[in-house]
């Protein structure tokens, strides 16, 4: 135990949602847990029925976290081919419908007992720590590291609302720099954080890579691998690339005569991106989400990706995978996928006709065992040891960490100080904005019952 390393993966989704924050984190659990020296436990949010009737798809349900567990280890199993023996716990969540995410209820630091609190990384840092009322991470766990996944300021300026960009630019820092010794943000397209560095530490399904050696396959042989054309998959929201993509069809109808476009997703926008494309001359279908290594997409050649609202879109590195062609904006987020030839990149609409039908007319070139294995999660766990230094970091024997007050120890380091007291007015603050779970998610998740909450109170250290 004393040689192990203790990982605790935080995350703010799960499955069967299929979201960036739900799929990642379970995969960076099960391929940093085939090293025997860490002991890896990936925590996921629990929520109430009435919440799993919102937030899953297709009227998916559970009636207990070991229900679900099992969906999700079956899931995980199916795409990477082998057991992995990471441990999934729960903590309580609601889903809210103004922030359309999932909010940590309570303490969730609680999960994971003192005595295995080693090192914790933090899926979306800011997210969960805007309200987290609790032990301040970097006094339980020896080694706190954040992983950026979503541009937050970029969808608040959509809303064209400055004050409000503002102010969470300013949050993002304050909180991410109390609670977090190291970042990790995937491209340059997220904001600049306290001790943050770039790196692209996701990599794609096995599944993605497989297809891409059988359409290889088929090159070499002389078949034709690919007999669609264009296509583009992804939550159905405007916000994730349909605004854009219709907005540049429309325009440029002409110069892409004779172009067809099949969109899958499923989204709150669903109804009005259906709309914006019947008023198109150009043939645009609008279909169902479904899985993107469904069969359905292997012949496709040509994947369009003009969003901009992503860090690193896990849709254009499953095309590449599979070895088709992606046209996507000449933006940070895409800056990982400029080292793949049958990646095209434009700077502006005509640039993104140019693109496209060139697209149409090539081949895409067949990828490199190099370039899969970048492209694989072995390569993302490789770079992701190294960003959060922890290929170099000692495992220690374990040590209850003192945590009473935040200003309890005297130091004559200022800067310590001023975090310390920094992190006392996030503590106070959201002890009037984080909310207790109920009594029904205590006992499914085995916690005890919720007492009337205090904002000072000796369970963290302050009396």
């Amino acid at each position: 135990m004393a040689k192990q390393q203790h990982i605790a993966i935080f995350t703010t989704a799960s499955l069967p949602w299929l979201t960036g924050t739900s799929v990642n984190p379970l995969f960076r659990a099960a391929y940093l847990a085939k090293d025997e020296d860490r002991k890896v436990t990936l925590v996921v949010p629990w929520l109430t029925l009435k919440d799993q009737e919102h937030v899953y798809p297709d009227k998916i349900t559970y009636h207990s976290p070991a229900e679900q567990e099992k969906y999700i280890r079956q899931w995980l199993e199916d795409r990477i081919g082998f057991t992995s023996n990471f441990r999934i716990c729960f903590y309580p969540g609601k889903f809210s419908i103004e922030k359309r995410s999932i909010l940590a209820l309570g303490d969730i630091t609680e999960v994971i007992p003192d005595e295995q609190a080693d090192i914790a990384v933090l899926e979306e840092p800011e997210h969960l720590t805007w309200y987290h009322h609790g032990k301040r991470w970097k006094k339980k766990f020896r080694l706190v590291i954040g992983v950026v996944h979503t541009n937050y300021l970029e969808y608040v300026k959509r809303e064209k609302n400055s004050l409000q960009a503002f102010l969470v630019k300013q949050i993002n820092n304050w909180v991410v720099g109390i609670y977090c010794h190291r970042v990790i943000r995937l491209s340059a397209a997220t904001q600049d954080l306290p001790r943050s560095i770039i790196c692209n530490v996701h990599g794609v399904n096995p599944k993605f890579l497989q297809i891409g050696m059988k359409k290889k396959e088929q090159w070499e042989n002389g078949e034709q691998a690919f007999s669609k054309g264009a296509y583009y998959i992804g939550k159905m929201v405007w916000s994730k690339g349909y605004k854009e993509l219709l907005k540049l069809l429309r325009e440029h109808q002409k110069e892409l005569a004779g172009l067809e476009v099949d969109l899958y997703g499923n989204g709150e926008d669903s109804a009005e991106v259906q709309q914006a494309a019947k008023k198109l001359d150009l043939e645009v279908r609008v279909n169902p989400g479904r899985d993107h290594a469904d069969p359905l997409f292997h012949d496709y050649k040509v994947f369009l990706n003009p969003s901009t609202t992503d860090v690193v879109c896990t849709t254009t590195a499953e095309a590449l995978a599979m070895g088709k062609i992606v046209v996507c904006a000449n933006h940070p987020s895409n800056e990982f996928f400029k080292q793949f030839p049958n990646c095209r990149t434009y700077n502006d609409a005509n640039g993104f006709v140019e693109a496209t039908n060139k697209a149409l007319k090539d081949e895409p070139l067949p990828l490199t065992d190099d370039q899969m294995h970048e492209l694989s999660w072995e390569a993302a766990t490789e770079r992701f040891l190294e960003a959060a230094q922890l290929d170099v970091l000692p495992a220690k024997k374990l040590k209850k960490t003192p945590s009473k007050l935040y200003l309890s120890t005297p130091s004559f380091n200022l800067g310590k100080k001023l975090e310390d007291a920094s992190a006392l007015m996030h503590f106070v603050g959201t002890g009037f904005l984080n909310e207790q779970p109920d009594e029904e998610q205590c006992k499914e998740l085995g916690l005890a019952l919720p007492q009337k909450k205090k904002v000072y109170s000796a369970k963290w250290g302050f009396e």
